[in-house]
């Protein structure tokens, strides 16, 4: 008895071609949910809308470069709420309730690899904030935003708060339960967007809360971007070496308490 011929031969595809496949589904999954799509593109783009053009919030002079506009302090600071909504908060909830109703434990048993899946979960991601980043940039030119420095240190600093975020994103969706998470993603990305110098400037809260408010992850993000893009500053390395502390914690937290199932 010879043995057939089968076209195309049966087995697993390449590794890159699973991720891409995968980084792909998540990506469409990510923009056809509704409150995603509010959390990630629809707040941080009223919420700079609004503050541009609605005397609000006072901004120091000290801090205002650029054009001189409410807009140059808000842009930068809106640019890392956008890394957090979609690194941290939406991953998180997402993340969660797959892990919930069993998605992650049929992708775990599936050819494609655990690390892959994280890789793909981290492209679709990367993809959301490029879309995310390019409205935003868009909507803050048409306020009259002058943004000043060097890309490379602004695309650095974006991929090491990304990377932070993401570690804490998946530590809480691979630790607590889906309803958790939920509550937990939602109260941190409030209280981060309040106290991490996103819309309000640290200046304005008393010494002792800002020592420490300083050493978060978004405030060293909206810092850092608003240290490049608005005053014009060489690469922020304290606030760099923030964020890349936060990302070696968070990811390798995230790699050793994980829970798939």
């Amino acid at each position: 008895m010879s043995t057939g011929t089968y076209a195309p031969k049966p087995g697993a595809a390449p590794v890159g071609r699973m991720i891409a496949a995968q980084a792909a589904l998540e990506t469409r999954m990510l923009l056809r949910n509704g409150e995603q799509l509010l959390l990630t593109v629809i707040i941080p783009s009223l919420l700079l809308v609004l503050f541009s053009t609605v005397d609000i919030v006072t901004v120091p002079v000290s801090t205002t470069g650029g054009s001189g506009k409410a807009v140059d302090f808000l842009a930068p600071g809106v640019l890392a709420l956008a890394v957090l909504s979609t690194a941290f908060t939406g991953q998180a909830i997402a993340t969660g309730f797959e892990r919930r109703y069993g998605v992650l434990k049929r992708l775990g048993a599936s050819p494609l690899p655990r690390w892959a899946l994280m890789t793909a979960k981290t492209l679709a991601v990367l993809v959301t904030e490029v879309l995310q980043i390019v409205l935003l940039t868009a909507i803050a030119l048409a306020l009259g935003w002058s943004p000043q420095g060097d890309p490379g240190s602004v695309l650095l600093l974006l991929v090491l708060g990304t990377a932070a975020f993401s570690g804490l994103g998946l530590l809480m969706a691979g630790t607590l339960r889906a309803e958790a998470t939920l509550a937990a993603a939602n109260l941190v990305f409030l209280l981060l967007l309040v106290g991490g110098g996103v819309i309000v400037p640290l200046e304005k809260f008393p010494d002792a809360a800002r020592s420490v408010l300083e050493l978060l992850p978004i405030s060293a993000l909206s810092d850092g971007l608003r240290a490049v893009l608005q005053d014009g500053a060489a690469l922020p390395w304290g606030d760099a070496l923030t964020l890349a502390v936060w990302a070696v914690l968070g990811l390798g937290a995230a790699a050793k308490f994980f829970r798939w199932e």
